[in-house]
């Protein structure tokens, strides 16, 4: 393959909109029309219609599960899974070697690290539960992952009916939904709320909501907007206890937020017995850890991303005490996979403003009020869901930037506050079913 024909396709593949792969794909899967599972999609502010490329079902969705001990229940399977065997086509043995080819050139991070692999999943009676087995980042990279490029490719020369890759390896929805039979890797993608107290500057107190804009350095959604934390759910050092999505979530945060590049596998390894110990912790979350009741976790959806056939959980961090943004704010930074790093406010409507400035940059609003804590937003938060939205995982496309927006709402306060109506339901959040895809 020539450099040219690689440094071509990155570029054009990040013009393909989320819109077309959704359409695109749900013609490819028609037969979801005739089963119980769905592929999301919602109407929002103004009537628009958004469609996704998640394929999900009633009991997945619109749900508000903690991720605490007691509720997150994903363990090891007892007996170690069959491996995938089966010999690759002249289709896939390109397709790889043009992946290996892209890496090189453009400079690509890759670490061949374990991944968990799901067999089961199971979300009822207010827990998460299932089985995992254990696979390697490469094997995913250079098979499965391969999809989205090959539809991407397919999207941008107009040549649908030519999917030789998906064909073989999700050719319909029963295999989409054999999970034990495929190899079905994915993660846990959360948007991040912050309370912040009123400023002189930037208005009334609110909450701020961070977003990434991934760096080109990253294999998956390179250059495309993600909430953050997200990140492939893997085990570290305790193959058991770090099947909790929640261990991945505090994790990713310590990583992707707090700077904490000792537990960042592809530049350190693992060197220690225990990464998340408490006095390995930085310094915000160990502020977390001693006041749990000021940080909330929950997943708030699950479904099967049909871009490569990864399963997505979605999540929701809140942290409902503006103090942590007081004292910690500055010390939130982006690590490599990050180009840089925007913030939102939870009173943004405008879409102009919503896409709008590099973390840091402030924009003229009301005077400030009283620094003050809100227990009212955490005790009202179970009656609705505001997400962030996960692709491959964790991208939308810069021209979605305004769906940032629609989740925006207003913190309890003492003028004009919604009260009881909680965080969640002021977000102006799409319709139950609709989680974590649409931000």
């Amino acid at each position: 393959m020539q450099p040219t024909c690689t440094r071509w396709a990155n570029p054009t593949r990040r013009e393909i909109g989320r819109q077309g792969i959704a359409t695109a794909l749900a013609a490819y899967y028609g037969d979801h029309m005739a089963s119980s599972h769905r592929i999301c999609s919602a109407t929002v502010d103004g009537g628009r219609e958004i469609t996704t490329s998640v394929l999900t079902q009633a009991d997945w969705v619109d749900i508000a599960i903690p991720l605490a001990t007691d509720h997150d229940r994903f363990a090891p399977a007892m007996a170690h899974p069959a491996a995938l065997t089966g010999a690759l086509t002249d289709d896939m043995a390109s397709r790889a070697a043009q992946r290996l080819a892209e890496i090189r050139l453009l400079g690509i991070r890759l670490v061949d690290m374990p991944l968990y692999r799901l067999l089961s999943v199971d979300l009822g009676n207010n827990a998460i539960s299932g089985t995992l087995g254990l696979t390697q980042f490469a094997d995913y990279a250079l098979t499965a992952d391969l999809l989205e490029s090959e539809l991407l490719d397919a999207l941008a020369w107009d040549c649908l009916a030519d999917l030789p890759l998906r064909d073989v390896y999700l050719p319909d929805l029963a295999s989409v939904l054999d999970l034990p039979g495929r190899l079905c890797v994915g993660g846990v993608v959360a948007l991040c709320a912050i309370a912040r107290p009123a400023s002189r500057l930037r208005g009334p107190a609110d909450y701020v909501l961070l977003v990434q804009e991934r760096s080109g350095s990253v294999l998956n959604a390179a250059r495309r907007l993600s909430v953050i934390p997200n990140g492939f759910h893997q085990p570290m050092t305790d193959v058991r206890a770090d099947a909790q999505l929640g261990g991945t979530l505090r994790r990713e945060m310590e990583e992707e937020l707090f700077g904490r590049a000792d537990i960042d596998n592809t530049m350190s390894g693992d060197r220690w017995a225990d990464p998340m110990h408490p006095s390995r912790l930085s310094e915000p979350m160990r502020w977390l850890d001693e006041h749990p009741d000021r940080c909330r976790m929950e997943c708030t959806g699950f479904g099967i991303n049909l871009v490569s056939g990864n399963f997505e959980f979605a999540g929701l961090v809140v942290i409902d005490d503006e103090e942590f943004w007081h004292q910690y704010g500055s010390m939130i930074e982006g690590n490599w996979e990050s180009a840089g790093l925007r913030q939102f406010s939870s009173l943004d409507r405008d879409p102009a403003v919503a896409a709008g400035p590099k973390l840091g940059a402030r924009r003229p609003g009301r005077r400030a009020g009283p620094r003050r804590r809100h227990p009212d937003v955490r005790a009202a938060g179970r009656s609705g869901r505001a997400d962030g939205r996960a692709a491959e995982p964790g991208g939308v496309t810069g021209s979605d930037s305004d769906a940032v927006s629609r989740h925006a709402g207003r913190r309890p306060s003492e003028a004009g506050a919604p009260g009881a109506a909680g965080f969640r339901s002021v977000l102006r959040r799409p319709p139950p079913g609709t989680t974590a895809w649409f931000s």
